[in-house]
């Protein structure tokens, strides 16, 4: 059933120069946060609200999961899996200072269940799928106002476990609430939110696919 979105009062400041590491291994580890191409990195706190609403899905269990992380940005989402324990998370990012900066963190914490690979996140994305790579969780926290979104959920469903996630992040309200089923945009048709929540004007989404049954 649909939970009640989760209201945090959360408004999106300046980016911050560095996130921390909320939980697991690296506890209160600092990420450095490059002042470059709009990176806006989840806020702290709505990744603890995210993460919680996980833990308590998996029980806790992060051991064996494999996650991606499309957008990796500041990597705070994906450095966040892997601390908890994530056996395998693929960081994508398309700018070679993010990169760069993502491998200086990997190398930092020691993170070896961490892949980093610089692509576009389109075609990574569709490249995985043909190769039958599949995870139990995605993050999908593109740049907003690009539309990244409707472009990159309709892959995931090829991408996703059985009883896979995906976490999605946007500077607007997706059409779930107030829009019949009938008149959703076809992109988010087949997924439905089964948490949502929203900081500011950030607004953030658990979704998996229409036809989990459980």
């Amino acid at each position: 059933m649909q939970k009640k979105p989760a209201k945090i009062p959360v408004h999106r400041p300046p980016p911050p120069q560095q996130v921390r590491i909320i939980g697991g291994a690296w506890k209160r580890s600092l990420l450095p946060v490059l002042d470059a191409m709009g990176l806006r990195p989840t806020p702290d706190r709505v990744r603890e609200t995210v993460f919680n609403w996980i833990n308590h899905l998996w029980d806790g269990q992060w051991q064996g999961a494999a996650c991606l992380d499309l957008f990796a940005g500041s990597g705070a989402l994906g450095f966040e899996a892997a601390s908890r324990g994530a056996a395998a998370v693929t960081m994508i990012d398309a700018h070679t200072p993010i990169v760069r900066q993502l491998e200086a963190v990997k190398g930092k914490l020691k993170a070896d269940n961490v892949t980093i690979l610089r692509a576009d996140a389109l075609a990574a994305a569709a490249n995985m799928a043909q190769r039958g790579q599949r995870f139990r969780l995605i993050f999908l926290d593109p740049p907003y106002q690009q539309d990244f979104l409707s472009k990159t959920l309709p892959l995931c469903s090829a991408l996703l476990e059985p009883d896979g996630l995906v976490y999605a992040e946007s500077g607007t309200p997706l059409p779930f609430a107030d829009t019949p089923e009938s008149e959703q945009p076809g992109w988010l048709a087949a997924w439905e939110p089964i948490r949502e929540g929203k900081a500011g004007v950030v607004h953030f989404y658990l979704l998996r696919p229409r036809a989990h049954q459980g």
